[in-house]
């Protein structure tokens, strides 16, 4: 019988097997993946390096890096992902949760915690459901309510809401849809919308492009129109001097503080992310 495999013989190999094919962070990901194999965290495995990989373990092993391999995201080959300290369940029915978007949750926490009374949220286009559950799970006088196209997307989000013992509602409903009036009024709007215009969804990169659901990436068109009819159903569903949020992805900003400023939205104000790219526009109704 051939010599199996050590913990650190198996990521050095992995490694240098995604370098090759051209997977961003080769170590991490070799790391992470293993670490989901043996049921532990990433740190334990250099506390086990010389702990031999059982057959099984090498056989499910190398099924998950043909899959990275192919360039499917790390997130989706384990099922999960962390986000605003909780972990959230993902599959390829909904778009993965961005590290960048924890700063849209926390400039809405800000902001809503300055209001008294009781604070309903409606986060339009929720997918995993990240954006209200972390809402409500840090917001006690808030009642949030996620909305969402997709059956199986609000299937994904049910499921991550009783994962983190929070209570939120999750309606279907099409943004370009009438019955979008029918979820009732709020006091903050937040939409993580699909930006991508149609003409650049051939650059994104691989990960994105081939598993990412692609209602959720583009709105196949010029990249704004969720942002113009989201801020059209604001008029209609915010409460007075309701607040809307919007992230938005880089060089979009002059463009959307348009959107708001021509439908009357007062205070409007762009937030940088830590590489100072403008990540978030949020406006009052006036």
């Amino acid at each position: 019988m051939s010599k199996l495999l050590t913990v650190l013989e198996s990521v050095k190999l992995s490694e240098e097997y995604l370098r090759k094919k051209g997977v961003q962070e080769p170590r991490a990901n070799a790391e992470l993946l293993l670490a989901d194999i043996l049921h532990c965290k990433r740190l334990d495995l250099y506390l086990m390096f010389d702990r031999p990989l059982s057959e099984n373990e090498i056989k499910k092993y190398r099924e998950y890096l043909s899959r990275r391999a192919n360039f499917e995201p790390l997130q989706y080959i384990l099922g999960k992902v962390e986000f605003y300290g909780m972990s959230f369940k993902v599959t390829k029915d909904v778009l993965i949760p961005r590290p960048e978007t924890e700063l849209l949750v926390g400039e809405i926490i800000t902001s809503a915690k300055t209001i008294n009374d009781k604070v309903k949220i409606l986060d339009v286009g929720t997918g995993s459901g990240n954006i209200a559950i972390a809402l409500q799970k840090n917001l006690k006088n808030a009642e949030v309510c996620g909305a969402d196209v997709s059956a199986k997307a609000l299937e994904v989000a049910r499921e991550n809401a009783r994962l983190n013992s929070v209570g939120v509602e999750f309606k279907q409903a099409d943004v370009f849809d009438e019955n979008i009036f029918e979820l009732g009024k709020f006091d903050l709007i937040v939409s993580n919308p699909p930006y991508v215009a149609k003409e650049k969804i051939d650059s994104l990169q691989e990960e994105i492009k081939n598993y990412e659901p692609i209602i959720a990436v583009t709105d196949n068109a010029d990249g704004y129109s969720f942002f113009r009819r989201i801020a059209d159903i604001s008029l209609k569903i915010l409460n007075p001097n309701g607040m809307l949020f919007f992230e938005i992805s880089e060089g979009q900003e002059h463009e959307v503080e348009n959107i708001l400023n021509e439908r009357g939205f007062k205070n409007i104000k762009t937030i940088k992310d830590f590489n100072g790219l403008a990540r978030i526009i949020k406006g009052e109704l006036g």
